[in-house]
């Protein structure tokens, strides 16, 4: 059985109604909606290759074989690289 123990927050007006919106919409109580969203938050850990994709992307720089979408022509040019090589 897991225990549970009553917690009091106070949240921005419409991060709440957000949240009660989002409960309704999955048929779930608000209370159930907001502790599983709290352990996806909580407990979600990326693989490696998704941690190697995140920081690709914070650096800004496309890798070989992707979409480089710097400007319009060399997103054109990444396109025809990739048709070339598939």
């Amino acid at each position: 059985m897991t225990v549970r123990k009553p917690a009091s927050f106070r949240l921005n007006a419409e991060l709440l109604e957000t949240l009660k919106r989002r409960a309704k919409a999955a048929n779930r109580s608000l209370n159930n909606y907001v502790e599983s969203v709290l352990f996806d938050a909580m407990y979600f850990e990326p693989n490696e290759e998704t941690k190697a994709a995140i920081e690709e992307a914070r650096s800004g720089k496309p890798s070989a074989g992707e979409l480089d979408l710097s400007n319009f022509d060399a997103f054109v040019k990444s396109i025809d690289e990739i048709d070339e090589t598939d």
